[in-house]
């Protein structure tokens, strides 16, 4: 709630802060001092420990700000109710809330007519001590009445400002006490799905924790029979432990013996490269030998070719050398 110091000041000077569980009433003791505020002034004390204290026009002002007060604070606790059974822990009812909220809102339209007096009669008392106000100096009756009329004016604009100012506040209140009780009638409506669905929810659980039960039987029965396979696993793990070692046993042996074959092997290795080391020696002797005799072979064939030439010309001259003799008998025949 808004508040200010002097009623002819044109903005707010703060805000007061009050909940459900702050203290507000109607004060027996005058604050302002004068006499005719006697009954008018009330008090708030918030939960952040600070205490103001307010004045009104009248006291059916004041008490009507009380009320209206108080109905808020009603609102509030009706909302916080509706709020909690959320989570279980109220027992809000729907249309509660918007009984309360109806009943703030009449509560409020109720004071909003005692202020509405009370700015009336302030109205009258500023407009009779402006009439007892004596002058200074001799006035005319014109002049009088004209600064009377200003006076007069400039009271009731700002009494009509503070009255639209109240009503604006009324107004606000009413405006948020009524989102008030939506909110609240939606949060019950919420609590009871919701206290809807946590039935549903229990009753879920019960077949669930049935079923669990028949689950835990079967799987009791399950587990015996697994104890059976690893009693009958945990044998058959020995015998292949036992298969394991002899088998380890053999692969020890097996790998010595491939030692040894290794050592064969490298020694046959080494007679392999020096039989290869002979074999290229003796075909490198064999390449000399064959190509020695073929040259032999080819000089024979040579010579043989050249004495095959002599002898066939040799054949030639001793042929020729017989015509010439059978020649020379026939002539000596002839002679």
């Amino acid at each position: 709630m808004e508040y200010k110091t002097r009623r002819n000041e044109p903005t707010m000077k703060g805000t007061i802060v009050f909940d459900a569980n702050s203290t507000i009433t109607v004060s027996p003791v005058n604050f302002h001092g004068l006499p005719k505020y006697d009954g008018c002034c009330f008090y708030i004390g918030t939960p952040q420990k600070k205490d103001y204290f307010l004045c009104a026009e009248t006291p059916g002002a004041a008490r009507a700000w009380v009320a209206t007060l108080h109905a808020t604070q009603l609102v509030l606790k009706a909302h916080k109710e509706a709020v909690n059974s959320l989570s279980g822990n109220g027992s809000a009812k729907l249309g509660t809330v918007a009984a309360v909220v109806a009943a703030a809102n009449s509560t409020a339209l109720e004071c909003s007519k005692e202020i509405e007096a009370a700015m009336q009669v302030s109205l009258r008392n500023a407009l009779g001590m402006m009439s007892n106000k004596t002058t200074d100096g001799p006035m005319d009756d014109m002049a009088i009445m004209k600064e009377t009329l200003r006076v007069k004016d400039e009271e009731l604009r700002n009494l009509a400002r503070e009255l639209r100012a109240r009503d604006s506040t009324i107004r606000d209140i009413a405006e948020k006490l009524t989102e008030t009780a939506e909110a609240a009638e939606a949060a019950a409506s919420a609590a009871h799905t919701m206290d809807q669905q946590r039935r549903i929810a229990c009753s879920e659980i019960e077949r669930i924790s049935k079923a669990s039960e028949k689950q835990l039987e079967l799987s009791a029965l399950k587990l015996k029979d697994f104890e059976e396979r690893v009693a009958a696993l945990s044998k058959e793990r020995d015998q292949l432990i036992k298969q394991r070692e002899s088998a380890l046993q053999e692969a020890h042996l097996w790998r010595s013996e491939l030692a040894k074959a290794r050592e064969r092997v490298v020694i046959l290795e080494g007679a392999v490269v020096r039989a290869e080391e002979k074999a290229r020696i003796a075909e490198a002797d064999a390449e000399a030998r064959i190509k020695e005799a073929t040259w032999k072979e080819v000089a024979a064939v040579k010579e043989n070719q050249e004495l095959v030439a002599y002898v066939n010309m040799l054949q030639a001259q001793f042929q020729r050398c017989s015509i010439s003799s059978s020649q020379f008998s026939l002539v000596i025949i002839l002679l």
